[in-house]
């Protein structure tokens, strides 16, 4: 068996993360500047904002208003909608960013890899064949063609249409 080692991950997967403020809230309740909180869309149950730290460019969470940390516990409303938003970013990445792919996920608790466990959230974020390299594992270094200013245009001005 082969292993490979990223000890810069013990940091993050160790790091306490229940004394810091819930990111998803936060930018629920920060109406007044979507763009300076990166936030792409609002719907009437959840909202679409772009992650800080992207696996690729595109890279977006679909999360709930409501703070809900299991499936079971969001409204039905919140689950069907954040579905639909799903299929709608995955139209609107396909349509911007041409890739090859995309990956959509959630992970739900600490020991799931959730970083923000207390609120759940969908990944959804374009592919392309190749895009990942030894670079991230080597280098702790993501190559990010495009800056998140520019990304929160694109996908903002898609959303309004």
């Amino acid at each position: 068996m082969d292993y490979l080692w990223s000890p810069w991950r013990y940091q993050y997967v160790t790091k306490a993360h229940a004394d810091l403020p819930c990111i998803f809230c936060h930018h629920a309740a920060a109406k007044e500047d979507d763009e300076k909180n990166l936030v792409v869309h609002r719907a009437k149950y959840n909202f679409i904002v772009l992650n800080l730290f992207p696996y690729s460019t595109g890279h977006v969470m679909i999360a709930p208003y409501e703070h809900v940390a299991s499936l079971g516990a969001a409204s039905e409303e919140a689950l069907q909608e954040m579905m639909l938003l799903a299929r709608a970013t995955e139209r609107h990445l396909r349509e911007i960013y041409k890739p090859s792919g995309a990956n959509l996920g959630m992970n739900l608790g600490e020991s799931a890899g959730a970083g923000i466990a207390s609120h759940i959230h969908m990944h959804v974020l374009p592919r392309w064949s190749g895009d990942t390299s030894f670079i991230t594992t080597v280098a702790e270094t993501r190559v990010l063609p495009e800056d998140l200013a520019e990304t929160w245009r694109k996908l903002s001005e898609a959303f309004k249409k």
